[in-house]
């Protein structure tokens, strides 16, 4: 069971708070669901997938009234908020007419991302679109996880890996995922790699200790070098 559920989704209401914080009347509810769709898939286009490659790991969505707040959960703030704002400013002109509402964006920053499963789950991804050889790339990134005070890290990898002719599945698994456990504070990730010969899934689960019993993490030396594509932090 602790493999065919969503980690976070098995844990809201008991230990993890909703990413949508909002209540609408039925009549709305569906239209603000698409919104909050809208907003994830744009912030993540425009910059996940293209020029700065902020590192987005997360987007939260509170809404008032006639509100909306969106909150960013990055491990690189400064490409998100630009010089002097410009970039952050012309984001949320855009999400405003996406959804047509008037919008605030608001930056938090990711201070180990070697220890958020998203951000683990896109290098991992990204070393394997430049042709790394898959095994070394799920390595070091393990290595570089528990290096930085998780307590367990489990990465799957599925697809064509090494450009082999049929699929398969490899996994790699250092210290312990209690996945059943609800009081585990599991962090879970999901990134997928287009390749030239297909396309390969990244999932990432990460345990970071009990809620409230988390040890204290620490920053690999050079760790932000692998959390994806753009300038060095």
């Amino acid at each position: 069971m602790g493999q065919k559920i969503h980690p976070r989704g098995f844990r809201v209401g008991v230990t993890e708070d909703w990413r949508s914080r909002w209540y609408a009347p039925k009549a709305a509810f569906g239209e603000f669901l698409i919104e909050d769709h809208k907003i994830r898939e744009f912030v993540d286009r425009r910059l996940n997938h293209n020029p700065p490659y902020a590192a987005i790991a997360e987007v939260e969505v509170e809404r008032t009234r006639t509100d909306v707040k969106v909150v960013l959960h990055t491990g690189r703030p400064g490409l998100v908020i630009g010089p002097r704002g410009a970039e952050i400013e012309k984001l949320r002109e855009a999400l405003e007419e996406l959804i047509d509402r008037k919008v605030e964006v608001r930056i938090v920053e990711i201070k180990f991302p070697d220890t958020n499963a998203q951000l683990v789950a896109e290098g991992i991804a990204d070393g394997l679109k430049k042709r790394g050889g898959f095994r070394r790339v799920i390595k070091q990134r393990a290595e570089t996880a528990m290096a930085s005070g998780v307590q367990g890290i489990k990465i799957r990898c599925s697809g064509r890996l090494g450009g082999a002719e049929m699929a398969r599945v490899e996994n790699m698994i250092r210290g312990s995922i209690p996945l059943h456990t609800l009081q585990a504070h599991i962090d879970y990730g999901y990134a997928i790699a287009r390749t030239t010969y297909g396309t390969i899934g990244v999932k990432v689960w990460l345990y970071l200790g009990r809620y409230g019993k988390e040890p204290a993490l620490v920053q690999e030396p050079g760790a932000r070098r692998h959390m994806g594509r753009g300038k060095r932090g």
